[in-house]
This record gives C-alpha cells, structure tokens and sequence, in this order.
C-alpha cells in the first residue's frame, strides 16, 4: 500500500524509473551476483600460465665484420687500398719553387713596436713619391694575416675598381732584383691568394714590414719592400 501510495505521489516518469529500478534489482537478486563478487574477491590469486615470463639465454654471440657497403655503379670496380697510397706523391704541382737557404723564420723576429711600424711606412710613403707617377701606387702595411697565417693580401679597393682587371686572373710581382714570382688575383675579393705565400716567404717579409707595389703592367706590379725595426735591434743600436 505504501509503495502504491508513493506512486501515486510521484510523476509519470519518476514512476516508470522507479519499476524500472525495481526490476532490475529483482534480476541480479535472481542472477545471485553479489555472491558471485564476493566469491571472487575470497578466492587466492593464481598466476596465469599465459603470464609466466620466460628467461632469455643470451649466448656470446661472435661479431662477424661485414664488408663495406658499395654502390651499385663502384660494385664491379676494384677495391682502392688507401694505405697503399703515399701521403704525398711526387707529382703532386707547388704553388712555387725555392731552395732550402730561402727558407726564412717568420717567427725569429722579436716584438714590433707601433713606432717601427710608423717608421717603415712613412719610408715606404716617401719612396712611392720618388717613383714615377705614370704608373699608379700604392703602399701596404704587412699584417700577421698577410705574412705569418692565412697568407690573404687584400688590395686597396679604389686601387682595384680603378686599375685591376674585373675577372679573375694572374698578377705577376716583380722584387728588386727583377725576379718574377705568379699569384692568383680574386676580382670579387679585390686581392692575391695562391703564389703570394712564396713571395712572401721567399723575401722574408714579416709582421710590420710595409711594400710599395707599383703596376707597372695591366697585370704586373714592381714591389718594393721596407723592413721595419724590431724592438731588439732598437735596444742593439
């Protein structure tokens, strides 16, 4: 009576949901579920055989070296033994000839001062005066970079809009004592790279020395080199 009272308490569909509860309730009282449930939860845990882990055996295995791999269009060709192949080989080409004597010690030299630096450009100054002007000039101070590492001389650039050619090519520099020496002029880096490294060493030109360079042909220049005063030779005098 209480239960059909409620009901008629309730709307249309709280009531459906009630039976349909109450039904439901029925079902898993008949299905016996919650002692099934509680079954399992006593029963003791048994692994799985389907779990088990099984230990790998890992035998020492023997590394067999594989060969190179190569391409296919190298793969019928003969195997190039490195080691078999001088380190220098005799007909490799040089940048420029000496003898052993010319060979010179960049780093002999003490210490330059900013003094001696001045001084040796100022004389190279006054000697680019006293040359003729029809040919132009220009005077050059030796820097680390130009002498003793990277062997890199860059131009003046007005020098080379004005002057020099606008492709790459070579320059020949000319010493005093009318000796030739090529080297390679980049136009679009406006200086000299391959050969001027032999120049430089070859005349024992050193950090703080300064050079009168005089084009005396469209693609040849006389050189003229003033050495500057180490700190020693100073102290000597």
């Amino acid at each position: 009576m209480a239960e059909v009272a409620k009901q008629g308490m309730m709307s249309p569909y709280e009531a459906a949901r009630e039976r349909t509860v109450m039904e439901n309730k029925r079902k898993m009282e008949a299905l016996n579920l919650r002692h099934l449930s509680a079954a399992i939860k006593e029963a003791p845990k048994t692994p799985s055989p389907m779990k088990q882990k099984r230990r790998r055996i890992i035998e020492n295995a023997v590394v067999v070296p594989s060969p190179p791999r190569r391409s296919r269009r190298l793969a019928n060709l003969p195997e190039v033994k490195y080691a078999e192949i001088a380190p220098h080989s005799a007909e490799r080409m040089t940048r420029y000839s000496r003898k052993p004597s010319d060979l010179i010690y960049l780093a002999s030299r003490g210490s330059i001062s900013m003094k001696a630096r001045l001084e040796a450009a100022t004389k190279a100054e006054e000697l680019e005066l006293q040359l003729d002007p029809e040919f132009p000039s220009f005077v050059k101070a030796m820097l680390h970079s130009h002498v003793v590492r990277g062997f890199w001389l860059g131009l003046p650039s007005h020098f080379c809009d004005t002057y020099m050619p606008k492709q790459d090519c070579i320059v020949t520099l000319v010493d005093e004592k009318d000796e030739e020496f090529d080297t390679n002029y980049l136009a679009y880096k406006k200086g000299l790279s391959g050969g001027w490294a032999g120049f430089a060493i070859c005349h024992g030109m050193q950090d703080g020395d300064a050079a009168v360079f005089q084009l005396i042909k469209p693609t040849t220049f006389k050189v003229h080199i003033i050495r500057a005063a180490s700190d020693d030779d100073e102290k000597d005098e």
